[in-house]
């Protein structure tokens, strides 16, 4: 236990950078032996836009990292409060950072109509594999990073939780945005815990109401807490949005999407 504390107290970023570009690239291989879903498209210039998107992401939590680490050990937070093996202080933390700086702030931007045209680019990607998982624009970033200072402070989670959470989400995401076969009976039975390849591709379906079912990133609990989880059959799903051009767009395009005026919702 202490020398997980010690190494997630003081991780190199080298260490967390590694960590993120080390399992998009082995979810991004894999997913191309076991493909969940047989799709035709050239992968190395589908990706370049989702890096473009991935490096957007790690400037802006790095520009957040000070606030997120300076929320940590809230004398006011939750975790200050109780005297728990640390097993079980370490599941409640990450319970509930899950639930606000992942599942609430991703519920929010499919509600929120200016909050859901930032959120729409990574619903544009018609082919998700592993490098969607961070096809989030800059703006999303910041909402998703302010939910994450959130979660930090009302957890009062000690910055080696932080930083191990923040570990684990990076990789899920990649893991559960893979169009990667587990196996019906595997995917299934993993997803009574963590959220998997088939169970978050239904959430990319092209059509309400899936796009707004199976949110989580981590857990898959918070989805079946309220009602949002469902089962369909991944293999056979039109991936994007109705409501979108079904081209991929530029990356200035992209850019500049939550700004041109259009909903791209069914919901108004």
């Amino acid at each position: 236990m202490q020398a997980l504390v010690d190494y997630f107290s003081n991780i190199p970023t080298s260490h967390r950078t590694a960590l993120l570009l080390g399992g998009m690239v082995f979810f991004w291989m894999i997913e191309g032996l076991v493909p969940l879903m047989r799709m035709r498209y050239q992968k190395f210039t589908h990706a370049l836009p989702n890096l473009f998107f991935t490096v957007t992401t790690a400037i802006v939590n790095l520009g957040f990292a000070f606030l997120i680490l300076s929320a940590a050990n809230n004398p006011y937070g939750l975790l200050s409060h109780v005297d728990l093996h640390w097993a079980v202080e370490l599941i409640i933390g990450l319970l509930i950072l899950d639930l606000i700086g992942a599942y609430l702030v991703h519920w929010v931007e499919h509600q929120v109509p200016w909050m859901w045209k930032f959120h729409v680019i990574h619903h544009s990607d018609t082919k998700v594999d592993a490098t969607t998982a961070l096809r989030h624009h800059p703006g999303e970033s910041i909402f998703r990073a302010f939910f994450t200072v959130i979660a930090v402070a009302l957890t009062g989670a000690p910055v080696w939780m932080v930083l191990l959470y923040q570990s684990l989400s990076a990789l899920m995401s990649q893991f559960n945005h893979a169009n990667l076969n587990l196996g019906k009976n595997v995917d299934r039975l993993l997803s009574y815990v963590i959220c998997t390849p088939g169970m978050h591709r239904v959430h990319h379906h092209a059509e309400q109401p899936l796009t707004d079912m199976n949110y989580g990133n981590l857990f898959s609990f918070w989805d079946r807490v309220f009602g949002t989880f469902t089962r369909a059959s991944a293999e056979s799903l039109t991936l994007g949005l109705d409501v979108f051009d079904k081209r991929e767009g530029h990356l200035g395009d992209l850019l500049k999407l939550p700004f041109d005026g259009k909903s791209y919702t069914t919901k108004d």
